[in-house]
């Protein structure tokens, strides 16, 4: 009987061994294509290092494209509900959800994409946890410094924008597209081509970054960006949730790794990779033939500026409307990009 008993549990320590040494593959999910810096570099780099700690316990299956169906809208609700595991997506391509979030995307707010992104993480985990409560909020993160591309004239003073139709990324950059005299058309970036090519937009706001991928080289003729190193015009914010019950059911030290690899360095790692990727973005079309690119001028900024500043107050309003504090909120988000671009 103790032969009996002694094999039994041998046995079951074999199979609770054997469970554990178990290889988890999490699918992760996002919209661009499997060329772009986001699946190769940004996302790859992520599961290349949780495979690392983990010992290759843990390991992915990235899905380019929308390739486990729905639409960049839903990729949120996708890790929500345990579609993906974990995505990557724009918080504001579902609009008034994120609404304390998207104080990063108010325009002039962002300076550069890694500080921006580590402003942003600190920020959230201060004021908007709340936004993120049905997921495992792995990291948020900016790009770096949105881009005016349109097809038939170019955009050098902020007449220019009158009654164009201009793509915008989420409700905040919209609203910044229409105080600025241009009709906003708000949508995700896959759409950006085909909307350009049937004439749905006159041209739109999207880093340099990813337009290459969107052939926007080859869909407009003209580019107008504003100084480098200064506030950017506008930038958006992401965010990389993780289904919560797929985290909870992980053994601790799985759930170790997972939390060394999330969090405020992770934050700003997919920044500033992603705003690295505006030098070679820019190069295609500095070398497209017949391009033309344009410095919005300081001075011209400056009208730029005073044209979007009631976006700040309106984004404090709405904010007191919740019960919050609105303008202390505002003002913690730009003491945080303030003391990260230092």
């Amino acid at each position: 009987m103790k032969t009996l008993l002694a094999i039994t549990a041998l046995g079951a320590a074999l199979a609770s061994g054997a469970a554990g040494a178990q290889t988890i593959t999490l699918k992760v999910h996002h919209f661009l294509g499997p060329q772009s810096i986001q699946h190769t570099t940004m996302l790859q780099t992520w599961c290349n290092n949780i495979a690392r700690d983990s010992g290759n316990r843990l390991n992915c299956q990235i899905y380019p494209a929308m390739q486990l169906g729905g639409s960049p809208p839903q990729l949120f609700d996708q890790a929500k509900d345990g579609v993906a595991d974990v995505v990557w997506t724009v918080a504001g391509y579902t609009a008034n959800r994120f609404v304390r979030s998207q104080v990063f995307e108010l325009p002039f707010m962002m300076t550069n994409a890694g500080a921006t992104s580590r402003a942003a993480w600190d920020w959230v985990q201060k004021h908007a946890m709340d936004e993120y409560k049905d997921i495992k909020l792995l990291a948020v993160h900016v790009h770096g410094p949105g881009v005016i591309f349109t097809k038939n004239k170019p955009i050098n003073r902020i007449e220019d924008l009158r009654g164009l139709k201009m793509r915008g990324p989420t409700a905040t950059v919209t609203k910044m597209l229409a105080n600025m005299g241009a009709t906003p058309v708000g949508m995700p970036v896959p759409q950006v081509p085909e909307a350009l090519s049937k004439g749905v937009i006159d041209g739109a706001v999207i880093p340099y970054e990813v337009a290459p991928g969107l052939k926007v080289n080859e869909l407009t003729k003209f580019a107008s960006e504003t100084p480098r190193g200064a506030p950017a015009l506008y930038t958006t914010f992401f965010v990389v949730p993780m289904n919560k019950a797929r985290y909870d059911s992980l053994p601790p030290d799985l759930k170790a790794v997972i939390d060394k690899n999330s969090g405020r360095e992770l934050s700003a790692f997919l920044g500033s990779t992603q705003e690295g990727n505006d030098v070679p973005g820019r190069k295609v079309f500095a070398e497209t033939a017949g391009y033309t690119i344009t410095q919005i001028p300081a001075a011209e900024v400056e009208r730029w500026k005073k044209a979007t500043d009631n976006l700040d107050d309106e984004w404090v309003a709405e904010m007191n409307k919740r019960g919050l504090n609105g303008r202390a909120m505002l003002e913690d988000a730009q003491s945080l990009v303030k003391n990260y671009s230092r």
